[in-house]
């Protein structure tokens, strides 16, 4: 009886858990379920397949320069036989059309030995309702500790204006250009003083051959010590419908205190409670 009295305790245990789980990732949930799937389609069935089953004709592949993702796969590149990976952060707006993962993969053809790295896709949904890849970039560095916990925005339920007119679409997207060409300027002069003006307290940066620096104080010390010196260009921007969530990416000349590197980057911003913008994402990788 006991024994039996118990086993009901784990199990209303368990209930309790998954459906705490469930409503803790809410609305983001759809979007790490996406993710997740594809990532077991991959392992499964191959990364062909798998990328392929979460592209449309306008999904961009930065490999590592920006092209057609469905092009770049129907043209049968030569792309690693086994890619694993795992989500550590993600976000999603409230408008449930963009969205945003990133986290740790792995990679290996026959033969070869595992290399490691880490992912950045932005995501939006289609006619359908299903998720597909707007952009996915990636860096490689030596491997080491996974981060530990998943770390996710949810969107809150407040209303928001969704603006329908191509003028008006534009111009919330050139918002968004401006303070990246505006980030950009900064970091010309002092990389520094860029970083602790646009990036945001729990900020992400992903850079060549490093396992993810997280948190602005750590960016900060880790741009010191690497005397970071970038000139970046601007290229394309998009916003989300609901106007919080936003992407940029263009090319950057990095100068570390050793070294010269020809890169691209992915930025994601999200607009604050005080209404600045600020970069809660950075990658920069090599073309």
């Amino acid at each position: 009886m006991i024994h039996i009295v118990r086993c009901g305790i784990v199990v209303c245990l368990l209930t309790f858990s998954i459906q705490t789980f469930a409503q803790v990732l809410g609305k983001v949930g759809s979007l790490l379920s996406a993710d997740r799937s594809a990532a077991r389609l991959s392992a499964n069935e191959g990364p062909h397949t798998a990328l392929l089953s979460v592209v449309d004709r306008s999904s961009t592949f930065f490999t590592p320069s920006p092209v057609n993702a469905l092009e770049y796969l129907n043209n049968r590149p030569n792309i690693p036989d086994v890619l694993t990976w795992k989500p550590a952060f993600a976000a999603v707006a409230k408008s449930m059309e963009f969205g945003v993962t990133a986290g740790s993969l792995s990679f290996q053809r026959v033969g070869a030995i595992k290399r490691y790295g880490e992912y950045l896709t932005v995501w939006r949904r289609d006619r359908k309702g299903n998720w597909k890849i707007d952009l996915r970039a990636q860096i490689e560095h030596h491997g080491g500790k996974e981060e530990p916990e998943l770390q996710y925005i949810e969107p809150d339920d407040k209303d928001y204006t969704r603006f329908r007119t191509k003028e008006r679409i534009q111009q919330r997207k050139e918002i968004v250009t401006s303070n990246d060409q505006l980030l950009s300027a900064v970091l010309k002069s002092n990389a520094a003083v860029a970083y602790e003006e646009f990036l945001a307290d729990d900020a992400r940066l992903y850079f060549p051959w490093n396992i993810p620096i997280i948190g602005k104080s750590n960016i900060l010390k880790f741009v010191k010590k690497q005397d970071l010196a970038i000139q970046a260009e601007s290229l394309v921007a998009s916003r989300s419908a609901s106007g919080e969530l936003a992407y940029s990416y263009g090319t950057a000349t990095v100068a570390t205190g050793s070294d010269h590197l020809k890169c691209n980057y992915v930025r994601i911003w999200q607009l604050q409670p005080d209404f600045q913008w600020r970069v809660i994402i950075e990658m920069l990788f090599e073309q």
